[in-house]
């Protein structure tokens, strides 16, 4: 390609030949990772130790912390929805359950992202669905999450709807399993949505330990018993729910430095 700038794909070959199994790399190890020359190899690793994305202790070399501006200026540019996607992806293909996000709106929650390893509902579920708050997963993590005024107001005012028999309707007892969600830092709900769906959530926060969305895993009650939600579906959600924390704050960090 005539556009194609050979130097900088070799320099970031170059970058690329750093990995978790070879953090440290000599100029030997360097040009037959990237198929350069020596001398080549040598030339771009100088210059990216001017730059400061690699440091040497004279015979060894090494990426710098300077190297994530890279990946953090993709991540600055991205939204909750972009951010959370791939986090999804490996969440949905662990479990082998669906996994998604969504953000409160009022009196519900809307899905923001979403993967989708089975049909368990017998409505669709798209970005952009609307679900009651109330009898949700998620919508229990963020409605945990609320200043103690706004939770009173969505209380006082909500219409909590019966769905199924399971669903919690009174004011008081979804108040008192709000203090359970939030003592735990996580909420189950068990066929309150509809009949044979079982979901577990837990909240997603900003760098101040804000919650501004929440993720959940969602199966059916014949295959997951509660028992079985909690010991194999819980730990990988939260970690899921960290590693797109991490991401934000990475991505807030950046925009602040812009």
């Amino acid at each position: 390609m005539v556009d194609h700038v050979q130097s900088l794909a070799r320099g970031l070959a170059v970058i690329r030949a750093f990995s978790a199994t070879s953090p440290e790399l000599t100029l030997s190890d360097v040009a037959r990772a990237t198929g350069l020359t020596r001398a080549a190899a040598r030339r771009f690793l100088i210059t990216l130790a001017d730059l400061g994305y690699v440091r040497s202790d004279g015979r060894l070399f090494a990426l710098t912390p300077r190297v994530l501006e890279l990946g953090y200026a993709y991540l600055s540019s991205l939204s909750l929805p972009e951010v959370a996607a791939p986090h999804l992806e490996r969440l949905a293909a662990e479990v082998h359950e669906s996994a998604s996000v969504a953000v409160l709106d009022g009196e519900d929650v809307t899905y923001v992202a979403r993967v989708a390893t089975a049909r368990i509902m017998r409505v669709t579920i798209s970005i952009g669905t609307r679900f009651p708050a109330h009898c949700t997963s998620m919508g229990r993590v963020l409605l945990a999450a609320l200043p103690a005024e706004r939770l009173d107001e969505f209380l006082d005012g909500a219409e909590l709807r019966r769905l199924t028999s399971r669903t919690v309707t009174r004011p008081a007892a979804l108040r008192a399993e709000l203090d359970r969600v939030r003592a735990r830092g996580w909420a189950m709900v068990d066929q309150e949505l509809e009949e044979g769906l079982r979901s577990i959530a837990a909240p997603i926060r900003d760098r101040t330990g804000r919650t501004v969305a929440a993720v959940n895993v969602s199966t059916h009650a014949s295959r997951t018993t509660v028992q079985r939600a909690r010991r194999e579906l819980l730990p990988p959600l939260l970690a899921t729910a960290g590693r797109i924390e991490a991401d934000l704050a990475a991505q807030t960090v950046t925009r602040a430095e812009r």
